[in-house]
This record gives structure tokens, C-alpha cells and sequence, in this order.
């Protein structure tokens, strides 16, 4: 299968000590059969300086097809996640953090079964494959694979990283799809969502992971934790 833009949905909020570096790694990845980049960045009210630092990254990279699209107010990231699918034009779209913590050479593995024919959706896992992770949090790992085979038991999926960044989606059924979540249950909302659809062809890739302490910007907590338990349940049971 051929198809001509990948577009990639990068959410940013007060991301300045990261934002050129990973729009840098971003623009370097050359995709495999000659896929354009279409980049879409939205600054969910970022309070520093990177808006600033976006719009100078745009004057200076006029080659790349990057937009920049910002919320008046603080809205969340599954928010600035929908307005970033909203404006995607591409006929596959990936999501990417504006942090370092996933690496962008690595879409090409996650593009592989689409051009080949295989998926519609591929979830990147950070719980396969022998690339590198980053060690840090037990009880944060646990919690995860806790949220993943939850949403598995009510989604009848066999994901391994349901709580995964890298999501790449054919971009006609992510639109297709009613997001309501403005926070950090965008996950478990789109995995409910994406897994009625008919016939969809959802596969699973292994990348690697760089994970942030919080002392180096990490934002998700303990509450975001509770409110994914709520949202399996809610998208999966009671609000199809």
C-alpha cells in the first residue's frame, strides 16, 4: 500500500527545554517509500517560551510542512490531541510528545505492516522487542501493564502498552471517532473506540524508551492513573 503524507501530532505544553530538539529529530527520520512529513504542533498554553521558540523553528526550516496551532487556554493534552487530528490532512497520522522520551527513527517501524498492507492502527509497545528503556519506576510499569489488561479484558485486544505515545492511525478513522477525554484519558478512550470499529486491522510494534523522572519534566500521576481506570470503564461499559 502507498500513501503520500504521514502527518505527526505533536502536543506541547511548556515544552522549551525539548520542542527543537525533538522538531529537529523529527525532520531528520527519513520515512520509508518517499512518505512526506506533514507536522502538526499544538501549544496548549504554554506559559514559556515555546511558542517563541516554534515560530523561530518555523522561519528557519521553511522546507518542512510544519503548522503550529494554539489554545487560548490550558485545555489538556487529549484536547490539544483533538484539535492536532482535527487539522490532519495526511492519510496516516502517528502522535508524538514533545519531550525526548520516544524516538522519531522509529516510525518507520510502526509504518512497516501499513505500507505493506497488514494494519490500519499500530500501537508502538515499550514492552516488546529488545530496544532500550530507560529503568525507572516499578510501581509506574505496573500501573501500566494494570491499565493495559484492563482495557484488554473489555476491549478483547491483546495489547502489551495500551497507555503507549506512539499510536499511528489511518487518519479518515481516528476523525471518524468522538473524543471527548481533554486529559490523559485520551488512551484508553481511543484504544474503547478504535476496537468497535468494523473490521479494523490493529497490530503492535516494539520501540524503545527514553523515560523523564519528574524532576526532568515527567507531568502523568497517580490521578491520571485513577481517571484511566474510570475511563476503561466508562468508554468500554457505559458510554459507547
Amino acid at each position: 500500500m502507498h500513501f503520500r503524507t504521514l502527518s505527526i501530532v505533536i502536543p506541547a505544553y511548556n515544552e522549551e527545554r525539548t520542542i527543537r530538539l525533538i522538531l529537529d529529530k523529527v525532520k531528520e527520520v527519513p520515512l520509508i517509500h518517499g512518505i512526506q512529513k506533514e507536522i502538526i504542533v499544538v501549544n496548549d498554553c504554554s506559559t514559556d517560551g515555546t511558542v517563541r521558540l516554534i515560530d523561530e523553528y518555523i522561519l528557519q526550516n521553511s522546507n518542512l510542512l510544519i503548522r503550529l496551532i494554539s489554545h487560548d487556554v490550558n485545555k489538556g493534552k487529549g484536547a490539544a490531541l483533538h484539535t492536532g487530528i482535527k487539522h490532519a490532512s495526511g492519510e496516516y497520522l502517528i502522535i508524538q510528545d514533545a519531550d525526548l522520551e520516544y524516538d522519531p527513527r522509529e516510525y518507520n517501524d510502526l509504518l512497516k505492516p501499513v505500507v505493506e498492507g497488514f494494519a490500519d492502527v499500530v500501537y508502538g509497545s515499550r514492552f516488546m522487542g529488545s530496544n532500550p528503556h530507560r529503568i525507572l519506576f516499578f510501581w509506574h510499569t505496573i500501573g501500566n501493564k494494570f491499565l493495559t489488561a484492563l482495557s484488554n479484558l473489555l476491549t478483547n485486544l491483546n495489547l502489551t502498552d495500551m497507555e503507549t505515545c506512539y499510536k499511528l492511525f489511518n487518519t479518515q478513522m481516528v476523525q471518524s471517532l468522538k473524543l471527548k477525554e481533554k486529559r490523559f484519558g485520551f488512551e484508553p478512550e481511543v484504544t474503547a473506540k478504535i476496537s468497535r470499529l468494523k473490521n479494523v486491522r490493529l497490530y503492535e510494534v516494539g520501540i524503545s524508551y527514553y523515560g523523564r523522572t519528574y524532576e526532568e519534566g515527567k507531568k502523568i500521576g497517580w490521578r491520571d492513573g485513577v481517571r484511566a481506570i474510570y475511563c476503561i470503564l466508562k468508554y468500554n461499559l457505559f458510554s459507547k
